[in-house]
């Protein structure tokens, strides 16, 4: 982050390999044609997560390096849904694909799906409509802010914890945060 905290990092995206998982082609070239803009470098569009299955399996197998960095995936879809990839990906054996970042779409806003998503492993939601400021967020923000992944026995993936609760109980500070603050100051 810059000094003025309102800028972002810049990144160069031209090494960068994302596959876009959707069945509806507008929407699917709507996300590759923002990701290009972006400055992606390479893009893959898959029409299902069986078809996306297969080529996690080949580029996250290449010994070259040629792997996919981001799965952008919808949640709804024929032959293979976003659920079901995610799944598979997080259950897999190869470090390479279970560790793969995922971002899952969906146009249902509920919370229960975005309460699924999380718990199948999806590193971040992204509810439709899309903009390309929403999509750029999410991208940056599993680059910027990559959560350590999470083994127990009914859950692999990205920590879930990552909401901030308000506590609901009485105040009992006996200072306000604003004289600590002065207080330090004057230290």
């Amino acid at each position: 982050m810059s000094e003025s905290g309102n800028k972002r990092k810049s990144y160069s995206l031209a090494s960068f390999r994302i596959l876009v998982v959707e069945d509806y082609p507008f929407m699917a070239d709507l996300l590759a044609s923002m990701a290009r803009e972006f400055g992606v470098g390479h893009i893959l569009v898959a029409n299902s997560g069986n078809e996306a299955k297969e080529m996690i399996m080949m580029f996250n197998s290449d010994p070259r390096g040629n792997n996919i960095d981001l799965v952008i995936t919808d949640w709804l879809m024929p032959d293979g849904d976003g659920k079901e990839l995610l799944q598979w990906i997080r259950d897999s054996k190869k470090d390479m694909i279970k560790f793969l970042p995922v971002i899952l779409c969906s146009a249902y806003t509920s919370e229960s799906v975005v309460i699924t998503g999380r718990d199948f492993g999806a590193n971040e939601v992204l509810v439709k409509p899309l903009s390309a400021k929403k999509l750029a967020d999410r991208i940056l923000h599993v680059i910027d802010h990559p959560r350590p992944f999470i083994k127990t026995e009914f859950f692999f993936g990205p920590d879930r914890r990552r909401r901030e609760e308000e506590y609901k109980g009485e105040e009992r500070r006996v200072t306000q945060s604003d004289d600590i603050k002065e207080y330090n100051e004057r230290l």
